[in-house]
């Protein structure tokens, strides 16, 4: 017997087709917060705090203090990217669209508020969280340094992500590591301009540019100095002006570095930044690196993990574990470096179209099956099983 009534689902599947209509960019969940604020105090959580980390927004079932506290968290922003689909519940917002499936991950979280209205917790408090800016990296780091989150003190966090190319409703699970970390890299350099006529009475950085690209792929190549997988992914670079009249002075390069460890990528950041700078100083380039969209590593933890486990057994759907983490990083692992956390996958279909694909929509019929994982995993650390 499911944990829903057939009109309970509909309303699941209804609310996440409004929710995938309205998408809206990170940190400008506004409106969103507000949709679920409406949907979920139908429900009767004991507490709501608002304006977490921007907008983000925690729902808490249960009074009683001396239990385990128990938080499952959900992604709430869009992504910049045109709806291409062309259904009833497509984006009303231009350029905007819910191209991970946030929208799905929040309707489950909606599941679960559903449920603890009917069975509310008895020895602790299930606190459903719902975080802002999880695309940009700074959502989760902004909600665990909010004054309200501290309050919170959850014993265990769980979250999921949605994943293309497994079973439908199949449940991903990593014993440890089950995202990469990565980090956005902005490299400026500064030479010195002149006509194009005279290049010599200038400093182009063009060669060095195109010396630090090779230098920057090349690194993955040396496998005796990283512990584990890392990866360089050149996004863009600029040198100088359209201008053909004249010798370009400055130009950026960006790069994506990713890792499955965090030493290593401490590890790949120094190594890059000792290049640049000694080969800026052989070109006589003045140099600078910044970082933005920093993903630490994913990693479970094995206690949190187990009682995810024990409950994934009893959904009666098929279980992968992987042995290396996915490439793609998820902001969970701000959590994960300070909480017992643990983040699974939850199949969305072995040919459905790819995360952030401009014809991605989150398939409803999983939705159940979500909600059913973590409502299994709260009531084992409930019981302690």
């Amino acid at each position: 017997m499911g944990f829903f009534s057939k009109k309970e689902i509909e309303k699941l599947y209804n609310f996440r087709r409004e929710l995938h209509k309205y998408p809206e960019l990170s940190g400008e969940e506004k409106d969103t917060a507000e949709r679920l604020e409406s949907f979920i105090t139908k429900y009767n959580p004991d507490k709501i705090i608002k304006s977490l980390g921007g907008h983000g927004l925690a729902f808490i079932f249960g009074k009683d203090n001396k239990g385990p506290r128990v938080m499952i968290r959900a992604d709430m922003d869009a992504l910049p990217i045109e709806e291409a689909n062309t259904f009833d519940h497509r984006s009303l917002n231009p350029g905007v669209g819910h191209k991970c499936g946030h929208d799905g991950h929040m309707a489950i979280l909606c599941g679960i508020a559903m449920h603890l209205h009917k069975n509310p917790p008895s020895n602790g408090k299930v606190i459903l969280l719902f975080q802002p800016a999880e695309e940009t990296g700074q959502g989760a780091k902004n909600v665990i340094e909010d004054p309200g989150f501290l309050d919170l003190n959850p014993d265990y966090i769980y979250a999921l992500h949605n994943l293309p190319g497994f079973e439908k409703n199949s449940i991903i699970l990593s014993n440890k590591h089950f995202a990469s970390a990565s980090i956005g890299t902005i490299i400026s350099l500064e030479g010195e301009s002149s006509h194009a006529a005279h290049p010599e009475q200038g400093n182009s950085p063009a060669k060095l540019t195109a010396e630090l690209i090779l230098e920057l792929e090349n690194l993955p190549k040396l496998k005796n100095i990283f512990i584990d997988f890392i990866l360089v992914t050149i996004i863009h670079t600029t040198i100088g002006e359209v201008a053909f009249g004249t010798n370009p002075g400055k130009a950026t390069l960006m790069a994506t570095f990713r890792s499955y460890r965090n030493d290593d990528m401490l590890k790949l950041k120094e190594i890059a930044e000792k290049i640049v700078e000694d080969k800026s100083k052989q070109y006589n380039i003045i140099s600078s690196i910044e970082y933005t969209e920093e993903f630490p590593a994913t990693i479970n933890n094995a206690e949190a993990n187990e009682f995810l486990h024990n409950a994934a057994k009893k959904v009666n759907k098929p279980i992968t574990w992987i042995d290396n983490p996915f490439r793609w990083s998820e902001d969970f692992g701000n959590f994960t470096e300070k909480y017992k956390c643990a983040l699974w996958g939850l199949g969305s279909g072995s040919k459905h179209p790819s995360l952030h694909n401009y014809d991605y929509d989150f398939p409803d019929d999983i939705i159940e099956t979500g909600a059913e994982v973590f409502i299994r995993t709260i009531d084992m650390i409930f019981n302690n099983e």
